[in-house]
């Protein structure tokens, strides 16, 4: 199963498959294992890991971004422990290298097409992005293939036609912009019309995006594999709505607060003898009112938001022979977001190593794994089919978290 891992990571997960085999039920029934989940890596340990990738980087000019990449996930996975056994990380930078090679041939051959005309560069678009669930596919293989538990690989049973299903949801979004890409040349269009139309595109985005999120879970987590042993997924499109509507709420709740709080002031400075001039104070609480609140969002949403989505998406991942359990804090997460971001703006960015490990660290071990297959069962199955690293280059550029 894919590893639990830190934002820095790019792949949060968890380290175990749920068994779709009927035969490890019938061998011990009532056998009960529960696999615990540490991390044991060290801030100070990762700072010189963090350090010398950073100025090999600037050096080669972003050339050792595969070894780095793979120096940073060894480490991290190294250090996630299963039930006592450490999990491995056995990438070749070499293929990560030539994958980035590929990637960014396709998109500089975009970047041509795209001065060479805008159809051209239209066109090269809709390549490239028909490419990408096929890049996503290719990814999870990869990464799945690489990581290893007590000496056996991992792996993803994905389909790509299952890939392209699982994107279906951009294709709403997508479609309104083609119908409206057929209106532009019409010169007789008033400049409120396109307004309009980036609005309706920007709601069918904001509308689908619980369907695309969980259409993307829906694929991963039916599909990683250990020997024979494959997770199923359970957590339904509901649920990703119901989570959708209490983060918007969330976020609008302190927008309505503000609003009403600065409304208020102003209301009781006109009425107070004021003559509806507002005092340059209550003109400064106005004006930085907003800016406050966006700073709240910022520092609220996501540690939410990742609490939530962690405990559902893992919590509905098993089967009658396994179970996970994750309990992530949405307090516990939100004070080591504000306590990281402190720390790494009053030390200029030297803290970030520190708060990777530490968010690693609250993530792993909130996730507990219950089993009646004891793990000695599964060295005698193995076989992974590794992906193509292309995939794994294609995931990072496009900037998706493909691994939670």
């Amino acid at each position: 199963m894919k590893p639990l891992t830190s934002p820095e990571m790019g792949n949060p997960g968890a380290p175990v498959v749920a068994a779709q085999d009927s035969t490890y039920q019938t061998q011990q029934p009532d056998a009960s294992h529960q696999l615990r989940v540490e991390f044991t890596g060290s801030g100070s340990e990762y700072f010189r890991i963090w350090i010398v990738n950073l100025l090999l980087l600037i050096v080669t000019l972003g050339i050792y971004y595969p070894w780095a990449k793979v120096r940073r996930l060894r480490y991290f996975y190294g250090n996630t422990v299963v039930d006592g056994e450490p999990l491995g990380f056995h990438a070749n930078p070499v293929k990560l290298l030539k994958g980035y090679f590929l990637v960014g041939v396709l998109f500089s051959l975009y970047s041509a097409a795209g001065k060479f005309s805008a159809t051209a560069g239209f066109l090269a678009f809709l390549i490239i992005a028909a490419l990408w669930p096929a890049l996503l596919k290719s990814s999870m293989q990869f990464r799945m293939a690489n990581t290893s538990w007590r000496g056996l690989r991992f792996g993803f049973k994905g389909s790509l036609g299952g890939a392209y299903r699982a994107v279906l949801p951009l294709f709403v979004p997508g479609m309104v912009i083609l119908a409206a890409l057929t209106q532009v040349a019409d010169p007789e269009r008033p400049p409120s019309w396109y307004l309009k139309t980036l609005g309706v595109v920007f709601l069918a985005a904001f509308a689908v995006l619980p369907w695309l999120v969980w259409n993307l879970k829906q694929y991963q987590h039916n599909h990683y594999a250990l020997a024979s042993l494959q997770t199923t997924f359970k957590a339904t499109l509901g649920s990703f709505y119901k989570l959708f509507f209490k983060i918007v709420g969330l976020a609008l709740l302190p927008l309505l607060v503000s609003g009403g709080a600065v409304g208020a002031i102003i209301y009781a400075a006109k009425t107070g003898g004021m003559q509806g001039r507002p005092s340059i104070g209550l003109i400064m609480i106005a004006s930085l009112a907003p800016l406050v609140v966006m700073m709240v969002l910022l520092v609220m949403i996501k540690p939410y938001a990742t609490a939530r989505l962690q405990d559902l998406v893992w919590t509905r991942t098993g089967n009658t022979s396994l179970r996970f359990l994750s309990r992530l804090h949405f307090r516990s997460l939100l004070w080591l977001t504000v306590k990281n971001w402190l720390l790494v703006v009053l030390t200029l960015g030297l803290y970030w190593p520190f708060a990777s490990v530490a968010l690693a660290r609250m993530r792993l071990e909130a996730v507990t794994v219950k089993t009646r297959v004891s793990p000695d069962t599964l060295l005698s199955h193995s076989g992974a089919v590794e992906g193509d690293a292309a995939g794994e280059a294609g995931g990072d550029l496009f900037g998706l978290d493909i691994g939670f």
